[in-house]
């Protein structure tokens, strides 16, 4: 039965561990349904230990416990082991068992597909063995693999190897959630490394065989994260080997296990007959970020997990850091805080929303959020933004070096940053303990020569922020003249007051302000800038965030008009664009990104904002009928558009080649609504690359025309799981309003459709809910689909349901009749006796219960 209570756990109760752990060695005998996992830890008390340990340990069956030798027997609950101990240094010994294949959570040791893997973070090595499965507790391991496999890996160095064993050795402390094991029938797709210190490391992909032709980008992009490491943060590798699995079952991305790094199968296998550029770009960023973590992750971890940004933010802003290199740094940009508002603004703005550095937790698994993500990133951003790259590359160097082997806080990182910059950092650290995203009202005003900027910031009171206080914004400014020069270049306005005002004198003429260039803090911004000054900026604007910015605002207000009131869509946004189109100058991918429309969720959002009742059906038809008028507007543009950025070399997935190709489809997108499905589906016939490929099969769905090619696609494609995925999640995604429901039904009846893999889950389901119109269609049925499924898959495994329950964080922006039907679904799921501690917390705190 489901407890009627679930812990809730404060960050300020934390108290440090009793004992140091100062050796483990762990030796695994494996067996589908009976591993025998052996843990021999050398325990050494602290003063206030106290006499008594805890251990953590979850769904093992203990067979022998043992302090010096001498058998003990321990007290036992569902959460772990106490047990009487010496007041010096001591050695525990335990043998459990536990039952991989039927592991079906994907936390802990567990089978895929006859292959053993692990997944530790955040408290998955408590169902391994017993131990103090928390991050600040560090250790060397040493670790020996018995069975009849040809791959047996771990952490660390290989220490020897024999038929049906293994040993491996990490010299480098670590928490217990970096530990990895995998296990089975593996081919290696190896290549080696030299770091700068001259050192060589061996580097293995390891795939099920029939995967050896999808390694080649994966590799690359591994090699290519080292070198940057160590040109831009002066990281250098620290072991002998690199290896990363590729698991077919895995609940998320990756994992950055120490010199073990198990990805997800989506995540790392790529070739371009089954992966998109989006994939490759994708897999790329994945790559870096868990190889990044070796240092800000693994070498410096995060003492509780109330402090995961520390580890997350950091490293999500060094990989964007590395694909902006790699790649379009404006593009990169944008793309960033597209998903950002798509996902973190409904967060930090719904009953979800938690700081940064959350102040308490029931289920550490649902706080792998968005805000610890991403904005954790955007918080790291705007601290390099305010003291500058190379004070910020100062205060890393001293990170590394105080921090090295340690488990550390927020407060530790900004007292780096103060150390190295003299700068007082308090009211900056407010970005991690406020919820919610400050609204900044910008306004202007002139006075012969001078001009003043007076902003206001305003963070909306929360329950977990019931009295906001001012924060550190960094606005980076330009001010342009009515000519399209640039009469002050960017620059750092930092708000930390209420109200605060900025003169810029000795100007020729009144300017044109472009404010929070590069979306320079993670804000809602609001100015009341008439329409023919954000057309200026879509053409002038100097910085191709804000440019990109002033097409959307255009956009925006466009449909807001049309949903309000049957509006046509506005000349000027579609001149605006049709100027963009026109630049041959510009980045083809930047171009194709200009002509992306403001989410419909995003649309919904903001009409809430302005306290009007969203209709998803309105917001729809508004959203089809601009593109409709798009590609009438830009009718002689697109079939050179298209043509011209056809490409005829043979396929790479770079950002050239990739930025043509984004071009190009986006242009056929808009073709096919006036000319029909003829130039689709010769694209279609002619793919060399899933790119083409998609893309075609994308638009012939929506001219319904798809039928044979969706056939010839089954056909084709039968036998890969990866790309399989691909032709279930278009479905849904293509669908109309009113059957995206009735399409995900009929999918999830499929043979095909194993709704125990994550992947598989989430291309049907996770579509459904993602598809605006259709999941909130006014029938309902989008909502007690989901809750059928959510409560067929929780007792299976709880971590993807919880995280698939975020879908419902806005329900209470729509319409009584939608907002009823919703909370019917959420009550007939909470009813549930046994609803897992992951799911109950998600859903009472999005019911508000």
């Amino acid at each position: 039965m489901r407890d009627a209570a679930p812990t809730t756990i404060y960050l300020k109760d934390y108290k440090p561990f009793g004992f140091d752990v100062t050796s483990v060695a762990l030796t695994f005998d494996l067996n589908p349904h009976a591993t025998r996992v052996k843990s021999r830890i050398a325990f050494a008390p602290k003063p206030d230990a106290g006499g008594q340990i805890f251990l953590h340990g979850e769904n093992l069956t203990l067979i022998s416990a043992r302090i010096d030798g001498t058998a003990v027997d321990p007290e036992i609950t569902d959460e772990g082991l106490t047990c009487t101990v010496p007041d010096t240094p001591f050695t525990w010994e335990a043998e459990v068992e536990i039952d991989p294949a039927n592991n079906t959570a994907l936390e802990g040791l567990y089978m895929s597909n006859g292959m053993y893997c692990t997944q530790c973070e955040a408290e998955g090595f408590r169902k391994i063995t017993y131990y103090p499965d928390r991050p600040d507790v560090m250790s060397v391991f040493t670790v020996t693999i018995n069975g009849p496999h040809p791959v047996l890996l771990s952490n660390g160095n290989p220490v020897k190897a024999s038929e049906g064993r293994a040993e491996w050795h990490d010299p480098w402390p670590k928490p217990a959630y970096l530990f990895a094991l995998v296990a089975g029938e593996l081919v290696a797709h190896s290549d080696s490394f030299t770091t700068r210190s001259g050192r060589a490391v061996d580097l293995n992909l390891y795939v099920r065989p029939g995967d050896e032709g999808k390694c080649a980008f994966g590799m690359q992009a591994l090699k290519d994260s080292m070198t940057w490491d160590e040109e831009v943060y002066g990281r250098e590798y620290d072991l002998d080997v690199f290896n990363i699995v590729a698991v077919d079952d895995f609940n998320m991305g990756a994992m950055e296990n120490k010199g073990l790094n198990i990805f997800n199968s989506a995540a790392v296998l790529a070739s371009p007959e089954t992966a998109t550029d989006g994939n490759f770009e994708r897999i790329e960023a994945i790559i870096a970020h868990e190889y990044f973590h070796n240092w800000t992750g693994n070498r410096i971890t995060c003492r509780d997990w109330f402090q995961l940004c520390l580890k997350e933010g950091l490293t999500v802003f060094r990989d964007s850091q590395f694909t902006s290199d790699m790649r379009s740094a404006p593009v990169k940009r944008i793309s960033d805080v597209i998903d950002l508002r798509a996902r973190q603004f409904p967060e930090d703005q719904g009953p979800l929303a938690h700081p940064v550095r959350p102040e308490s937790f029931q289920e550490i698994n649902n706080f792998y959020t968005a805000t610890v993500y991403e904005k954790g990133a955007e918080v790291i951003g705007m601290l390099r933004r305010l003291v500058g790259a190379q004070a910020y590359d100062k205060a890393l160097s001293l990170y590394f070096d105080r921090h090295d082997g340690q488990a550390c806080t927020i407060e530790d990182w900004l007292k780096v940053f103060e150390d190295a910059t003299g700068r007082d950092l308090s009211q900056f650290k407010r970005w991690y303990s406020q919820a919610g995203t400050p609204t900044v009202t910008v306004k202007d005003a002139w006075y012969s020569g001078a001009y003043i900027l007076t902003f206001t910031q305003d963070l909306a009171p929360s329950e977990t922020t019931p009295d906001p206080q001012p924060q550190v914004i960094p606005i980076v400014t330009g001010l342009l003249s009515p000519s399209g020069e640039e009469l002050v270049a960017s620059q750092v306005l930092e708000l930390t007051q209420a109200s605060q005002s900025f003169t810029f004198e000795g100007l020729p003429e009144r300017p044109i302000p472009s404010v929070l260039r590069g979306f320079s803090a993670p804000v809602v911004l609001k100015r009341e800038l008439p329409d023919e000054h954000t057309a200026f900026l879509l053409a002038h604007d100097t910085d191709p965030f804000n440019r990109w910015e002033a097409g959307r605002d255009l956009a925006r207000s466009s449909l807001l008009a049309m949903i309000r009131e049957g509006a046509k869509p506005d000349a000027k946004y579609l001149d605006g664009l049709r100027a963009v189109f026109a630049d041959d100058s510009l980045d083809p991918a930047y171009r194709a990104l200009m002509l992306g429309l403001p989410g419909q969720s995003d649309l919904a959002r903001t009409l809430h904002e302005l306290g009007e009742v969203p209709d998803p059906a309105a917001i729809w038809d508004a959203s089809e009928a601009m593109r409709e008028a798009l590609a009438k507007h830009l009718a002689d543009l697109l079939p050179t558009l298209y043509e011209t950025h056809q490409v005829t070399e043979p396929y790479a997935p770079n950002a050239e080649q990739s930025g043509r190709r984004s071009l190009a489809n986006a242009a056929l997108s808009l073709l096919s609504r006036t000319e029909g499905p003829e130039r689709a589906q010769t694209q279609y016939d002619a793919a060399d690359n899933m790119t083409q490929q998609l893309a075609a099969l994308a638009v012939l769905l929506r001219q319904n025309a798809g039928d044979a090619a969706l056939q010839a696609f089954e056909q084709q494609w039968s036998s890969d799981r990866l790309v399989m995925d691909k032709w279930f999640g278009l479905q849904v995604m293509q669908a109309e309003p009113d059957a995206v429901a009735a399409t995900a039904q009929k999918l999830t009846e499929h043979p095909d459709f194993n709704w125990k893999n994550p992947n598989r889950f989430r291309s049907v389901i996770g579509a459904m809910a993602g598809h605006h119109a259709g999941f909130h269609h006014a029938s309902g049925a989008a909502y007690t689909l989901l809750a059928d499924w959510l409560i067929k898959l929780d007792p299976v495994n709880p971590q993807t349901t919880a995280r698939m329950c975020s879908v419902f964080q806005t329900w209470t922006r729509y319409d009584d009749a939608r907002k009823t039907k919703i909370a019917a679904e959420l009550d007939r799921i909470l009813a549930l006796p046994d609803l897992s501690r992951d799911t109950t917390e998600m859903l009472t705190r999005i019911r508000g219960t």
